[in-house]
C-alpha cells in the first residue's frame, strides 16, 4: 500500500514541526513580529497593526479543521472589523496559489498571508492545525487556541469583545 499524498504531506509538516527549533509563543508575551506576502499582493507586517485587535490564524487546504474554521473567521472579521479587529490568515501551503484558490472559493475577505518557507510557523511554535493566536492592541499574545471544533468561534468572539472594550 503506498501513502496518499495528504498523508505525506502530514508527515512531511510534523518532520518539520518537531525538528525545527521555536521559541514558544506564550501569553502575555510580545506576538513574534513577521511580514510575509499577501493574496492582494503587497507584504503586511505584523507590527503594522499595532492599536488592532488581531486574530493570527495559520492553516493549510488540505485541513479540514481549517476549510471548516475559516468561514467563522470571515464572519467575525465582518462583524468586528469596523471597531479595530483584523483577521490575519497565515497558510502554510507549499503552493500559494492552492491557498488563493481555497481562499476565493470561501469567499474569504479578511487578508491571507503566505508562509510556504515555514518561518513564521516556527516562530510560533506551530504544533497543531489550525493554530489561532490572538493579539491585543498593544501587540501582545492574550489567547492560544491550538486545533478546532465546532463552537471554538463563539470563545473568539467573546475573546475578541473584551479585547476590543480595552
Amino acid at each position: 500500500m503506498h501513502p496518499t499524498p495528504a498523508f505525506r504531506r502530514l508527515v512531511a509538516l510534523a518532520a518539520f514541526l518537531f525538528a525545527a527549533p521555536a521559541l514558544a509563543t506564550q501569553p502575555n508575551a510580545p506576538a513574534p513580529d513577521f511580514t510575509l506576502g499577501t493574496l492582494q499582493g503587497p507584504n503586511l507586517r505584523l507590527q503594522e497593526q499595532r492599536g488592532n485587535v488581531v486574530l493570527v490564524n495559520f492553516w493549510a487546504t488540505w485541513c479540514g479543521p481549517c476549510r471548516e474554521e475559516m468561514p467563522h473567521l470571515n464572519r467575525l472579521y465582518d462583524k468586528y472589523r469596523a471597531s479595530g479587529f483584523t483577521v490575519l490568515a497565515v497558510s502554510i501551503d507549499d503552493d500559494p496559489a492552492k491557498a488563493a484558490s481555497m481562499a476565493s472559493k470561501l469567499g474569504l475577505t479578511f487578508p491571507v498571508l503566505f508562509d510556504a518557507e515555514k518561518k513564521v510557523s516556527r516562530q510560533y511554535d506551530l504544533k497543531a492545525m489550525p493554530y489561532t493566536v490572538i493579539v491585543d492592541r498593544d501587540g501582545r499574545v492574550r489567547h492560544l487556541h491550538r486545533g478546532y471544533q465546532s463552537g471554538y468561534e463563539n470563545t473568539y468572539d467573546q475573546q475578541i469583545r473584551a479585547l476590543l472594550k480595552e
